[in-house]
């Protein structure tokens, strides 16, 4: 295929991504599944080209700027509270299963080496973080198991490159050093926050100092890229490096972006993480016929590996629930008395957990990028593939159905107290009343400002009485933002009108009209965040 057909290519999925995810809102199914499905479709359309993934480049263009998106967006304090059950999915669920996929995979495969076994485990432990969090935007968990899955998939790729690594070397080399192998882990670990540490801390020190949002929003994007590089070629994990840059990065945001920059940069953002997204699960979908490629006209091939890969399929998911269930079983019989849960909801969230580990790009690159001289690599290929299938469309399509009959979603799980949006919108009205009331007063006591400060003065009254009568305001609340949305819409039809007239430059047309989006995007955040 030419230079010019391959963007062609590119193009075409583009558009069926659109159209896939336009049909998954419609067919309220989850857009990854979606747009799996559609990406074997095409992948069995006749004449269509054929996907040769190169399992490096997959990793490098699409794994740094997802992992580093996520992690700018990770509540930093309730991610800190949870760091412990974090790494313990992160690090225990992969080892666990891990070592649980490969005793299945050998007794299954008995002339599968054992190396190789384990490297097929270590390709299918780690659940995605692009797949969980096409999921998690889809369904309402309780926070802490929301931030114990969000912060699982950044961090459980580290732990499942290094074991796959450690596997595929003792497979080619015939050894195996288990004392090696963990300080090496350690070193990857330690060395990847390190490095991301002080990457993240170097950015925030150059975006503090430039002052064009073009600028800005470039070197953002440009930081992951740079960060999980920088952390590949020095020896150390690239994927902890661009975690922890984005954490810091993200924690910090709110004190260096203006309101311009950081309107722009979310949009910017929001496109890149889509299309990175929708791409990444497209692409699986068209992998298929590469997976089979091996075993073509051979049906009686593909027979004979179904029951092991089958078997592969059920270890992976046998795995991760025996290791949630005995998690639970743990933190129930040491959690103190008084805040103990009930067993029935231990056993709820751990189903949650051990339901929600849908797997993704890394394990589709990790089985593609295995040695040609690797024993049962087709076969490994394949079980890596029906993993990822199963999870997706099984799970991933049935996650919302599991939450409701477990009842999680409306457990109260002990965290940190806040205030609720409305105490804070008082706080806030308060803050801006009292600067107005110091600056609208001249020295002798005149009053420079009357209008800002009769208006400041009245917010903070309103928002007060809402953040104690909520409940009791809301449809007064929701009938004044009506109306000023419909107000905010008379203005867009006559600012139209004067342009379509000739009556305005086009400049005047821009600057008005952004003036009333970002009034619409304020009625619009304070009547529906609530």
């Amino acid at each position: 295929m030419s230079d010019v057909g391959r963007f062609e290519f590119i193009l075409v999925l583009v558009v069926a991504i659109v159209a896939l995810a336009l049909a998954a809102q419609l067919l309220r199914l989850p857009t990854s599944a979606a747009l799996i499905v559609g990406g074997i479709a095409l992948a069995l359309i006749p004449g269509m080209p054929e996907v040769d993934l190169d399992p490096e480049l997959v990793l490098v263009a699409f794994l740094p700027p997802l992992l580093l998106s996520g992690a700018y967006f990770t509540v930093w304090p309730a991610f800190r509270l949870n760091l412990g059950p974090i790494l313990q999915l992160a690090v225990g669920t992969v080892l666990f299963t891990t070592l649980a996929v490969g005793a299945a995979a050998h007794w299954l495969v008995p002339s599968l080496p054992w190396a190789a076994c384990f490297a097929l485990g270590a390709i299918v432990a780690p659940p995605d973080a692009v797949a969980a969090k096409s999921v998690l935007e889809r369904v309402h968990l309780p926070e802490k198991l929301a931030v114990m899955l969000e912060g699982e998939s950044l961090l459980n790729d580290a732990t499942s490159l290094v074991v796959y690594r450690f596997a595929v070397a003792a497979v080619l080399t015939g050894s195996f050093n288990l004392l090696h192998a963990t300080v090496s882990f350690g070193v990857l670990a330690v060395g990847g926050v390190v490095l991301g540490g002080a990457s993240g801390w170097i950015v925030l020190q150059i975006l503090r100092r430039i002052h064009d949002s073009m600028l800005v929003i470039s070197l953002t994007l440009l930081t992951p890229w740079i960060v999980y590089i920088m952390g590949e070629r020095v020896g150390v994990s690239g994927v902890m490096a661009t975690v922890t840059a984005g954490l810091l990065i993200g924690w910090h945001q709110h004190e260096i972006f203006g309101a311009d920059v950081r309107l722009r940069a979310t949009a910017v953002w929001s496109v890149l993480t889509f299309i990175l997204e929708s791409l990444i699960f497209i692409l699986i979908g068209l992998s298929l016929r590469g997976a089979l490629h091996p075993h073509q006209g051979a049906a009686g091939s593909l027979w004979h590996l179904a029951g092991p890969v089958a078997g592969v399929v059920v270890a992976t998911i046998a795995a991760r629930f025996a290791w949630m269930y005995g998690a639970a079983l743990l933190e129930w019989m040491l959690a103190p008395a008084e805040t103990r849960p009930t067993p029935t909801d231990a056993m709820g969230r751990a189903t949650v957990l051990g339901w929600a580990g849908m797997r993704g790009v890394v394990s589709l690159a990790v089985a593609l990028s295995l040695p040609a001289a690797m024993p049962g690599r087709d076969f490994i290929l394949l079980a890596t593939f029906a993993v990822i299938l199963v999870t997706v469309l099984g799970q991933g399509a049935t996650i919302g159905m599991v939450i409701r009959w477990t009842g999680v979603a409306g457990q109260a799980i002990p965290q940190a107290d806040h205030l609720t949006e409305p105490q804070a919108r008082a706080r806030l009205a308060y803050a801006q009343r009292q600067t107005v009331e110091r600056l609208a007063h001249a020295p002798d006591g005149t009053i420079l400002h009357p209008r800002l400060l009769e208006q400041y003065r009245y917010r903070a009254r309103v928002a007060a009485r809402f953040s104690n009568e909520a409940e009791t305001l809301r449809k007064d609340r929701d009938a004044h933002f009506a109306v000023l949305l419909e107000t905010i819409e008379a203005g867009r039809a006559e600012l139209l009108r004067l342009h379509r007239g000739g009556m305005i430059h086009d400049h005047v047309l821009r600057r008005l009209e952004n003036e009333l989006d970002l009034q619409q995007l304020a009625a619009e955040g304070a009547r529906g965040n609530e």
